[in-house]
């Protein structure tokens, strides 16, 4: 069952990951947010990748969990917050976990470092039997 992108007070959209599906969802809520900022065809690319990957991680690792999406401005600097959530097992070592080519899955292991090398600003934060947060940052260039 498909739940539907929620809008909070804030402006922030929040876009529930359960299935394959609502990975293209959370991409194409993003293009929409972001038509009024000045990124280029491959810079929306890019924050598609990065999308796609946060949220692959969400229905791999953790089943279900939220991409919240926001435009967000640093004095003149505009850009897309994203928010990758999960209640999920957690990463018991993200320094291993950013390197290239780790996998607890047998994928090529380019999730997280890829989306980190495509975005501008990225945190990641994880609890064992808690969670995974992963917050992206694309500024307009």
């Amino acid at each position: 069952m498909e739940s539907p992108p929620l809008v909070t007070s804030d402006g922030e959209l929040i876009v529930p990951i359960r299935a394959d599906v609502d990975i293209l969802l959370a991409r194409q809520k993003a293009r929409a947010l972001v038509m009024p900022l000045r990124f280029s065809t491959s810079e929306l690319t890019v924050i598609a990748t990065a999308i796609s990957e946060v949220a692959r991680n969400i229905v791999s690792y953790a089943g279900q969990g939220e991409v919240e999406l926001a435009i967000v401005q640093q004095g003149a600097r505009r850009g897309l917050r994203v928010i990758a959530r999960d209640h999920g097992p957690g990463i018991a070592d993200i320094e291993r976990a950013m390197q290239d080519g780790f996998s607890t899955s047998r994928s090529l292991g380019l999730g997280l470092p890829g989306s980190k090398r495509l975005m501008d600003e990225f945190q990641i934060a994880s609890q064992i039997g808690e969670g995974t947060v992963v917050t992206m940052i694309k500024w307009e260039h």
